[in-house]
Order: structure tokens, then sequence, then C-alpha cells
């Protein structure tokens, strides 16, 4: 901006700031008129203003965990549940009976007597057998393969009823008839189990065909 011009014969004052003036107007006599400075402006200077991410919404948090869960949670049904592999680990009457007989035919005797409580009663088609019968006749086969079915199990306080069909496949020791393939035909089996300060025992089985 420009503050006065002053005039005096052969000279021209210009009295404060004048930094865009039209001299041609000032030669003319006439007054001055201050031009539009062009900008310094200068792009470089510019500011930067730094862009924060907007925070994540409910909305998007709801859907990232969905996503998660979607991806994760066939690994964790296939690699975290496992089939019980001693009595310690079972959780049911099933798994009762499914470490029973895969002890019997990986002929492991020792979790087979430790399963069978000591006042055990089985019935089967050929009579009545005490726990040391029962050992005894296990202790007689060969058992190749097994498939259980039709499984029911019932609590009752203390004690859990299993009634199932098993089919067997393997021989059985018969004293001097050698050895004798066992029925393959389905059998209705049921067990009664019960809990004890040593664990779950089998007190109760019984055997019927089909």
């Amino acid at each position: 901006m420009f503050t006065r011009v002053s005039r005096l014969p052969g000279f021209i004052i210009i009295v404060g700031s004048l930094p865009a003036v039209n001299w041609h107007c000032v030669q003319a006599g006439q007054s001055p008129v201050p031009t539009q400075a062009r900008s310094r402006y200068n792009h470089a200077m510019r500011p930067r203003i730094a862009v924060e991410s907007p925070p994540l919404s409910l909305m998007s948090i709801l859907m990232f965990a969905l996503t998660s869960l979607l991806i994760f949670a066939p690994a964790c049904i296939f690699y975290g549940d496992h089939p019980a592999r001693s009595m310690a680990e079972v959780t049911g009457g099933e798994g009762m009976e499914r470490v029973f007989w895969k002890n019997v035919q990986a002929a492991n005797w020792v979790e087979v007597e430790r399963a069978l409580a000591s006042n055990y009663a089985g019935v089967t088609p050929g009579g009545t057998l005490d726990r040391s019968a029962t050992l005894e006749q296990y202790r007689r086969w060969q058992l190749k393969d097994y498939a259980l079915g039709d499984l029911k199990t019932e609590l009752n306080g203390t004690t859990i009823v299993v009634t199932y069909t098993i089919t067997l496949n393997g021989a059985g020791s018969n004293g001097t008839a050698g050895s004798q393939p066992l029925s393959a035909a389905p059998q209705h089996m049921m067990t009664v189990w019960q809990q004890q300060k040593a664990g779950w025992v089998a007190i109760a089985h019984s055997v019927s065909q089909q």
C-alpha cells in the first residue's frame, strides 16, 4: 500500500510503502494506482497435512471378527477335537466303550483289567462270567477289527448305562478245539459304568445275539 505522494518542482517524493505502482501514471502526473502484485505463493511451502486413518467402526470390527471365525473355525474343529486315548480322557459312556474295545484289540490287558471292577458280573449266551473269567475270555481273542453302532447312554448319578451293537472280526482260542472265528453277527451289548475313587469302571455287562 502507499500513503502519500508529494510533488515538488522536478521531483516526485513517495512517502510510505508502495509495493506495486503503475509508473506510467506517476510520470503522467496522475495518481498512482497500485497494480495487483503477483502471488509469491510457493507450492512447496504449502503445509503438509497428515492424513490419519479414521478409527475402525464397530461394524468393521465385527466384520473382521466374523471373517476370522469363518477362516479358523474349521481348522479348530478338525485339529482341536480328538478321540480319547485312555479312560482318563473320556467324557462320557460312548468314549468309555470305544477306549475299552480299543484296548482289547491292542491286547492292552493292563488297561482292560483296570476297566473292570472287582465285583464285575457278566452275562453271555453261554452263561455268567465273573471278572477273572471275562479277562480270560478276552485274552484268548485275537481281535482284528470291530464296529460299534446304535450307541445310547443314560446317566444316573454316578452310574452310566451304555447300550450298543458290536460286530467283531477276529478269532478266539477255545482250548483243544484250536482257533475259531469270532461270531460275525451283530451282538447287542449293555455295560454299566460306575464312577469310583480310581475312576470309571464297568460293574456289569451283558451280551445277546440278534
